[in-house]
């Protein structure tokens, strides 16, 4: 008799295969490069390199030029130890000394105060004496009472003033003067009582006698007027 013998079948799970092993799963693709981040990258070289580029031209573009070493005030001879040669990227457009013409700043007078570390423009020297013709230098002292509490600076436009008061009877009084307009020169500190402000001023030469007959007396004061230019 023929014998018939079944065989059963493994039926597949939903994740296994024919032979009831799971099925294989399929490798992952590599992973795709983000545009924006490809971008930002290349922006940041493109910057190195255009960063590199200025750093360069500044350094090759530079140029020797005068500057100030120490303050000088206005009306001061300058001296040699008074100036410095350093190296800047300066505009075209800036007026300043190159660092071969220094030794003919020597000697000159400054036009206006120069300030230390500051690079020098030729309009600031000037080989006209203070004082010019036709105007005198008369030296104020002054106590505190009778001058700004600002500090004044050479090229200061200041007013005299007169501070005469009522002369007692029999009393010979001092020579008064209307206001007169002066220029600060310099200003020197304590005078000789340790208590005064030296400051010396220019005025006309015919308002030179008056200015300093009143002076001589204690009778003056000066007034600070606008700085403005």
């Amino acid at each position: 008799m023929q014998v018939t013998t079944a065989t059963n079948s493994k039926v597949s799970g939903p994740t296994g295969g024919m032979d009831g092993r799971r099925a294989p799963v399929a490798p992952m693709g590599r992973l795709r490069r983000r545009p924006a981040m490809v971008s930002v990258f290349a922006a940041l070289l493109l910057l190195g390199a255009v960063m590199g580029v200025v750093v360069l031209t500044g350094v090759t573009s530079s140029t020797e030029v005068v500057a100030v070493r120490s303050g000088v005030e206005r009306g001061r001879v300058i001296t040699e130890a008074d100036l410095m040669v350093v190296r800047v990227s300066v505009d075209p457009e800036l007026s300043v000394v190159p660092a071969a013409r220094l030794p003919e700043l020597v000697g000159k007078r400054a036009a206006a105060d120069l300030t230390a570390g500051t690079l020098i423009a030729a309009g600031q020297v000037t080989d006209q004496a203070i004082p010019v013709t036709g105007t005198s230098v008369v030296g104020l002292a002054l106590s505190p009472g009778l001058l700004p509490a600002e500090p004044l600076h050479a090229g200061d436009r200041v007013r005299v003033i007169s501070t005469d008061a009522e002369v007692p009877s029999g009393a010979t009084p001092a020579p008064a003067i209307a206001p007169v307009d002066a220029t600060v020169l310099s200003v020197s500190g304590a005078g000789s009582d340790e208590q005064s402000i030296v400051v010396d001023v220019v005025v006309t030469a015919t308002n030179a006698p008056a200015v300093a007959k009143a002076a001589a007396n204690g009778k003056v004061a000066l007034v600070l007027d606008s700085r403005e230019r």
